[in-house]
């Protein structure tokens, strides 16, 4: 059996990795949050899927690649699979978006609410093993099978608590907090998967193909940065509560406003308006003589 290091550059690709599943969960349960406030079914599917793309592909997914840049195995090379990885990101990013669309279309309840969670749980475990499963390196892989089912059922409850939170959680202040949870449980339910993982090496080395870890990790790395950016326009271009509020008062303000009062013509005491002729340019003067006689 070959010895496993799950952190191979120390403290840093797990401090990465949680800051990536805090910032996509922010990013997430806000744009959930305007799935609630949106008028429309074309408003609801957009910020649904945005919601998904934070909450399926940064906080789960890329996070769960940026804690693999720490795993390592001895006296063997890692590469991946790049269907198989892609794949995973796919997995996750439908896998929230249903459990999004199925908490997010008529009224909460119980019901409603975990068996989201257990499909969203299932999606992000099927990511994760699906990420596992696209490795490629000189040996077999073997997981403790208690420690998968711990893995599956911390990401079932994790699930069904950070959709309890999209759909209810609005102030700042406990977007944050719930966000700061919902790393922890992301992360508690990778590790505690990849603890279950042993690896039994080949006793001839072959030739290991697939890409390698520099070589995913710029595209994965623009496609983090371009979404969170995108994420960011998307949430400050669209109307707030606020900027709603304020425009139903203007319009309010408007239709109660009295018409304005038709403008009357001033008092011609001399008869001048009735000369048309006067304000002509070019027209001459009248005068006496031009006056027909009585």
């Amino acid at each position: 059996m070959a010895e496993i290091n799950h952190f191979e550059y120390g403290w840093i690709t797990p401090a990465l990795s949680y800051a990536l599943s805090v910032l996509g969960s922010i990013l997430g349960l806000v744009c959930a949050g305007r799935i609630r406030t949106a008028r429309t079914n074309g408003q609801r599917a957009w910020w649904g899927l945005l919601s998904a793309w934070a909450l399926g592909g940064t906080a789960i997914w890329a996070m769960h690649f940026m804690a693999m840049l720490g795993f390592a195995v001895e006296n063997t090379r890692i590469r991946y699979d790049v269907p198989l990885t892609a794949a995973s990101t796919a997995i996750a990013v439908v896998a929230v978006g249903i459990g999004l669309a199925i908490v997010g279309t008529g009224r909460l309840n119980p019901v409603r609410l975990i068996a989201a969670g257990v499909f969203t749980g299932a999606g992000v475990a099927s990511m994760h093993y699906t990420g596992m499963a696209a490795m490629r390196l000189n040996g077999s892989l073997g997981y403790d099978t208690v420690r998968v089912v711990l893995s599956v059922v911390i990401a079932v409850v994790a699930s069904t608590v950070a959709l309890w939170l999209a759909m209810t959680v609005r102030r700042g202040l406990a977007i944050f907090a719930s966000a700061l949870v919902m790393g922890i449980a992301v992360n508690g339910m990778h590790f505690t998967g990849m603890s279950a993982l042993s690896v039994h090496r080949h006793e001839r080395a072959g030739e290991v193909t697939g890409a390698g870890v520099s070589t995913l990790l710029v595209p994965i790395v623009l496609a983090v940065i371009f979404g969170v950016v995108g994420l960011l326009y998307a949430l400050l271009a669209a109307p707030t509560d606020d900027d709603r509020a304020a425009a139903a008062y203007l319009d309010g303000r408007r239709l109660s406003e009295p018409a304005a009062p038709a403008p009357t013509a001033a008092p011609d005491p001399v008869g001048l308006r009735a000369r048309s002729t006067l304000g002509q340019p070019g027209t001459p003067f009248p005068s006496r003589r031009d006056t027909p006689p009585r």
